[in-house]
């Protein structure tokens, strides 16, 4: 019974979320990305599926996200903004709904607390009362929370990383002033879930699934010390009802590593039990 209402409020949130923002449209380690000793860059596949291990050797960081949908000639996009701690897979965004058309926005931000299996989230509207969260297991979801909340958890956005396939350096570039190695290539996230941490099997496995397609093209871009600073992702996913593939670009932007982060997640008193609406 549990389960079944889990995934009834999974469905509930995901197709709020993605169907209200397409309607506001239309209306610190050394090995990972260590150059070799020549000079050139060490094996690519393996340097990205290194690059999980190394965030969380690097302990913690700021986040910036950006996801826009592409769905119908409707064009949205999705930001957030917060903290993360990649040993302990606790993350704490706020996530900004666009705009409508009149320039104004419906919804305030909302907070989501990243955790191992759970996603949760205040301010969700649908029904829910502003001062409760809603909990939804991640494995539940049929895109593992890769899209749901309008933003990549970022810790699972590295280990999508863990099922690359092919990769090519395409050369060296700055961003935000740092010098990093910009990659090209394309995960499998069946493979990727085969190699995830414990945390992310279950959210990889189901997104592998789910998905329209489990091959992911991606663009990652490393720091000297192996670190993501910029990693985008292109998944494609079918929502609810429709036919049609939505095509989703993901993008994560990494920075200030070994930033303090306090992540606490709420009560099971704070924690909505009733109904999601079907926005």
């Amino acid at each position: 019974m549990a389960e079944r209402q889990q995934r009834r409020w999974g469905t509930a949130v995901v197709a709020g979320l993605v169907a209200g923002v397409c309607a506001a449209g239309a209306a610190g380690c050394s090995g990972s990305g260590a150059a070799a000793e020549d000079g050139h860059p060490a094996d690519p596949v393996e340097t990205l599926r290194r690059a999980a291990d190394t965030l969380v050797e690097a302990g913690s960081s700021k986040a910036r996200t950006s996801m826009e949908m592409a769905t119908g000639g409707t064009r949205v996009t999705i930001r957030g903004e917060g903290l993360y701690d990649y040993r302990e897979r606790l993350g704490a965004l706020e996530v900004v709904l666009p705009q409508d058309p009149a320039g104004t926005s419906e919804h305030r931000p909302i907070t989501e607390l990243l955790a191992p299996g759970a996603l949760y989230m205040k301010n969700r509207g649908a029904g829910v009362p502003a001062d409760k969260w809603v909990r939804v297991e991640t494995a539940t979801l049929s895109d593992g929370n890769l899209v749901t909340g309008g933003a990549t958890d970022p810790y699972a956005a590295a280990e999508v990383l863990r099922g690359t396939r092919t990769a090519t350096y395409v050369g060296t570039t700055r961003l935000a002033g740092t010098e990093v190695r910009h990659y090209r290539g394309t995960a499998d996230l069946a493979a990727a879930a085969a190699h995830s941490s414990e945390g992310g099997r279950g959210p990889l496995g189901a997104a592998a699934k789910g998905f329209a397609t489990a091959e992911v093209p991606f663009d990652v871009y490393l720091d000297e010390q192996g670190r993501i600073r910029k990693v985008r992702h292109r998944f494609s996913f079918v929502n609810g009802g429709r036919k049609e593939a939505v095509a989703v670009a993901s993008t994560t932007l990494l920075y200030d590593f070994g930033t303090p982060v306090d992540v606490r997640l709420p009560a099971g008193r704070d924690i909505y039990a009733g109904r999601i609406a079907e926005e």
